[in-house]
């Protein structure tokens, strides 16, 4: 089955949907294998990158939501929706959502801790920026752990997102996928 034209997500949608999606991939396996080095001066560097990547990605989530915001995305096909139970329209719309949300927390609760923790960002060791948690090892306890489990909980939300989108090309057939495919307007 094909999709319409029409129902294509714009050429922005797509190219923001596959550039965080590639970049949220590599920063989590990079973050897995930073984490697992011992403390040394090539592990600082690799904490300042995982630090750029991340205000990277916070940046292209507020283009990716100022885009959404402005820019309506296509409506399932009708087909596709009526053949969804109810359960399945609301994990669809649920995981969205709570992926956009996670776009957002998981780089600024690791910026608080770098904040708390005295470890200024300086983005691509040109630009400081701001600090904006107090300088503090208690908070920076408390806000560590939590940077781990929005991250691991995001990264199950793109393994959600993508085994739907494998269900819905390899089992159901229906031709969804190819709303968000590169090159096939």
């Amino acid at each position: 089955m094909t999709t319409p034209r029409t129902a294509r997500y714009s050429g922005t949608a797509i190219a923001l949907h596959w550039i965080l999606g590639v970049a949220l991939v590599a920063i989590f396996g990079f973050g897995i294998y930073m984490t697992g080095l011992p403390f040394s001066p090539q592990r600082l560097k690799f904490y300042n990158w995982h630090k750029w990547a991340g205000v990277t990605i916070l940046a292209l989530s507020v283009l990716r939501v100022l885009w959404r915001l402005t820019h309506r995305p296509p409506a399932l096909p009708p087909a596709v929706e009526s053949a969804m139970p109810a359960w399945q329209r609301v994990a669809h719309h649920g995981t969205h959502h709570l992926m956009y949300a996670l776009f957002f927390i998981v780089p600024l609760v690791g910026w608080a801790y770098s904040s708390a923790a005295g470890f200024p960002i300086v983005f691509l060791g040109l630009l400081p920026l701001p600090s904006f948690v107090p300088v503090s090892p208690e908070l920076a306890e408390a806000i560590k752990p939590w940077h781990e489990i929005t991250a691991y909980a995001l990264a199950v939300l793109v393994v959600l997102h993508v085994a739907a989108a494998l269900k819905h090309q390899f089992i159901d057939r229906d031709g969804l996928i190819g709303r968000m495919l590169p090159g096939r307007g």
